[in-house]
């Protein structure tokens, strides 16, 4: 089966075919580094490397550019509200952002572009539009005109020109149409600016991105994503600049749904924001991956404790069997995937199908376990493995091993112990000798240990207090 992908511009699932046989170009819009990583930011991330990861399980060369606005309004506000220089500013928030994606288990970008690296090729991108009598100057500032692309301009949102708002610096006296959106800023005072051929200034916001995206991956790629948010005006902007400059740009736009709170889009004007650093105060990382990844990326995640607490014990459920199975049989590598898992996968990456199958496998390996059956048991390991690990949640994974010290020497000596009389609870279930069952359970329990039976065999955990 071949991997179809839900195409915004289109507004249908459209089967994968590469420009290029055997790579996947894949371009993501990051960070505006303006302040700490919260759940709504890191979602886009967080998507696109699941779609990495499944794109090089299908034998694609995978090359995923995901760029860091560095210089913005928002940047510049905040940054001297807090009477720091921008640039420090931008680079405490980079850093932020990437520790964030590292924590959650991201595998690093092909390349991680800064838009203040990159002013070259902006000019070069407005020079081109000039030429072709798609941007004009004004007193230093220049502009897009939409009205010069109206035949094509709202393809990507679906907006009509005549039926668009403004933009948002509508109230430029130097622009001829209220919709044009600004492709280059004339300097102010005290703010960074960069030479061009119009005067000092710094590039508009929508410009960097098509500057960037192409520079890496070519007039013509395959992917572009990034929030819901962003299809309009941002991405609808780069499609148009793209392409009225003679560039083929994207041939697929895929967009994640947002992260809300009580209803609302998480931002920080909202004041609902929950930072990255501190959820890991709550959670482990792998945990919070879990509750991010697992529901479908075109699905709105409704933020929520008890959502997080559900998705926390879940997973333990699925390391728990991980672990029952290594230290029943030893080591278990990564093997075949299940075909429903990879007909979900291949279909709009769908996770919430293909963690079911994930469920389904591992409530045959505990019944295997259970019946003695080590080398079944250790099949469905296997499969478990390679199958979380696409979604980057193998717990046994070495990223996530290193979330573990030298406490895990006293855990793993205690779940030795606690296996065995697990097992021995369920040989005497099996012979339906209950009394032993619930004896060995009760001792369990004296000692502060949880027994919970589920449709994925017994799970254990210590007791708070």
């Amino acid at each position: 089966m071949s991997l179809y992908l839900h195409d915004t511009a289109t507004r249908s699932t459209r089967e994968f075919r590469p420009r290029r046989a055997g790579v996947a170009s894949l371009y993501l819009c990051g960070a505006t580094v303006q302040g700490m990583p919260h759940v709504g930011h890191v979602r886009s991330g967080l998507e696109f490397d699941v779609l990495r990861r499944w794109l090089t399980r299908s034998g694609y060369d995978v090359r995923l550019v995901r760029n860091v606005t560095d210089i913005d309004d928002k940047i510049l506000a905040k940054a001297a509200e807090a009477g720091r220089p921008w640039w420090e500013w931008a680079a405490t928030h980079e850093r932020a952002f990437e520790s964030a994606y590292d924590q959650l288990g991201c595998l690093p970008p092909s390349a991680t572009p800064r838009a203040t690296g990159h002013i070259t090729q902006m000019i070069e991108l407005v020079e081109r539009l000039v030429e072709a009598g798609h941007a004009y100057a004004s007193g230093g500032d220049v502009y897009f005109s939409v009205p010069s692309y109206s035949e094509f301009y709202g393809r990507l949102s679906g907006q009509r020109p005549e039926e668009m708002q403004p933009a948002e610096d509508s109230g430029d006296s130097g622009k001829r149409d209220p919709r044009d959106f600004t492709l280059w800023k004339a300097a102010k005072p005290g703010e960074p600016s960069w030479p061009s051929p119009w005067g000092p200034g710094r590039p508009g916001w929508h410009l960097e991105c098509s500057a960037m995206s192409t520079h890496y991956l070519g007039s013509e790629f395959d992917v572009h994503g990034g929030g819901l948010d962003l299809v309009f005006p941002h991405h609808e902007n780069e499609l148009a600049q793209s392409n009225a400059a003679g560039d083929g740009f994207a041939a697929y736009w895929m967009h994640n749904a947002w992260v809300t709170a009580s209803g609302e889009k998480m931002s920080k004007s909202l004041g609902n924001t929950l930072t990255i650093s501190a959820l890991l105060q709550r959670v482990r990382p792998v945990e919070l991956r879990y509750y991010l990844v697992v529901p479908h990326y075109r699905s709105t995640v409704e933020f929520s404790d008890e959502g997080l607490d559900e998705a926390v014990a879940t997973f333990g459920r699925m390391e728990s069997f991980l672990h029952r199975v290594v230290q029943r049989t030893g080591s278990v590598s990564p093997g075949g995937m299940h075909p429903e898992f990879v007909a979900a996968m291949d279909d709009d990456l769908g996770t919430p199908q293909a963690i079911a199958v994930v469920h389904n496998v591992i409530r045959e390996g505990n019944a295997a376990l259970d019946s003695g059956d080590e080398e079944g048991a250790r099949a469905a390991a296997a499969s478990v493995r390679s199958m979380l690990d696409i979604l980057g949640l193998d717990p046994l994974a070495p990223h996530w091993a290193r979330e573990h010290d030298g406490s895990d020497a006293a855990r793993n000596a205690l779940s030795e112990l606690v296996e065995g009389l697990l097992k021995q609870r369920s040989e005497a279930r099996a012979r339906r000798d209950f009394a032993t069952a619930d004896e060995v359970r009760d001792r369990l329990q004296a000692c502060g240990i949880a027994v919970e039976d589920t449709p994925d065999g017994p799970m254990w955990t210590l007791k708070d207090g």
